[in-house]
């Protein structure tokens, strides 16, 4: 039996769906998780309140929501850089811990080095390495038409196991030779930390103002340049970008690439503004890739938008740590993000197509 409703493309997407979405979105999660909450004992409200207060309420913790939000805000950008021209690279999480692994190279090599050297060192071989793990996958794509979920995900997996192998099972340049007991990183010299920028008595991670600025220049590379252009018409039509002359392969390479070397200078991040060593366990803990995903979602694509996002699903995943006990249970947070994505995945559904009601026919 056929259902009575159907999906239909829409010609045209309105202008006021772009923040109407992510605001009908977010509003959805929060029925669904108030309900969610009432069927375990919970009040919406007062969990909801906590969660901000946490997350947001004073300047301590919203600097710990910043920590949080900035790796999500490379991988969000990674993640929105290739969605928003239909490559599905979600890869993000092994071009962050490869660019870590090249940050902390340097890092750890020029630690005597002046600090302005050694950050901008540190970025460009994020950059580099970020870059050229995710240009294995645009080539796979563009060359022998590999399908890019499964290649950037295999990988994802293949930089954790380097990641293991350089920390826990190799006496590498990257592990500390004096961690008999538990193998870890190589500490970075207090010169090679990054600085942090106070505004308003909060504490802002270099990393962060990084990634406000590159979230910036992407928007304004694919809506002002001819590169953008030509990545927008192969995103909508390949064939009639073909026809035109346009050189899809290395653009789908070019795009991948890019992708990548954000998510490799959010490791580069990691490295300097956080952890200050190559912590093998802590990266794969994380899951810094899968989370940018959400982010990218609800920030419908928008480099610069998913900066913003990542700072809520940053205060989220900030409020759940800090609220973690006996009351408040530790996958309530996740649950929550999970209820974003659903939501996000079904409002972006809702802005390509409309639903119709099928219309039947009865034989006379």
């Amino acid at each position: 039996m056929r259902s009575p409703l159907r999906l239909e493309r829409r010609l045209s997407q309105p202008r006021s769906l772009r923040w109407l979405v992510p605001l009908i979105s977010i509003g959805a999660a929060l029925v669904l998780g108030s309900i969610l909450m009432l069927l375990t004992g919970k009040n919406p409200i007062t969990v909801f309140q906590r969660i901000v207060e946490s997350g947001f309420g004073s300047k301590t913790a919203l600097r710990g929501s910043l920590i949080a939000a900035t790796p999500l805000a490379f991988t969000g950008m990674c993640a929105a850089i290739t969605f928003r021209v239909g490559i599905i690279n979600i890869g993000g999480e092994g071009q962050f811990f490869v660019g870590a692994i090249g940050a902390s190279l340097v890092g750890l090599a020029l630690g005597g080095q002046p600090t302005a050297f050694t950050i901008f060192a540190m970025i460009v071989m994020g950059m580099l390495f970020g870059g050229a793990y995710a240009a294995l996958v645009g080539v796979l794509k563009a060359r022998f038409h590999t399908n890019e979920i499964i290649t950037s995900l295999m990988l994802n997996y293949l930089a954790g196991i380097l990641l293991n192998y350089l920390i826990f099972n190799s006496t590498s340049y990257w592990r500390d030779p004096r961690s008999i007991g538990f193998p870890a990183g190589k500490p970075l010299e207090a010169r090679a930390w990054w600085p942090k920028f106070e505004l308003f008595g909060v504490q802002i991670p270099l990393g962060f103002l990084i990634a406000i600025v590159l979230g910036s220049l992407v928007l304004f590379l694919y809506r002002r340049t001819r590169f953008g252009f030509e990545v927008g018409v192969i995103a909508d039509s390949p064939q009639a970008a073909r026809y035109a002359g346009m050189n899809t392969r290395w653009k789908i390479i070019a795009v991948v690439t890019l992708s990548g070397a954000i998510a490799g200078i959010g490791g580069a991040s990691d490295v300097g503004d956080f952890r200050h060593i190559l912590d093998a366990k802590g990266l794969q803990l994380a899951g810094y890739g899968y989370t940018g995903i959400v982010v990218a979602a609800l920030a419908r694509f928008s480099p610069l938008a998913a900066v913003g996002v990542a700072v809520v699903i940053g205060g989220l995943t900030n409020a759940g740590y800090a609220l973690q006990g006996p009351d408040f249970q530790s996958g309530l947070v996740g649950t929550l993000q999970g209820l974003l994505l659903f939501t996000a995945v079904a409002g972006e559904v809702l802005t390509r197509y409309r639903i119709r009601l099928r219309r039947t026919t009865t034989a006379s």
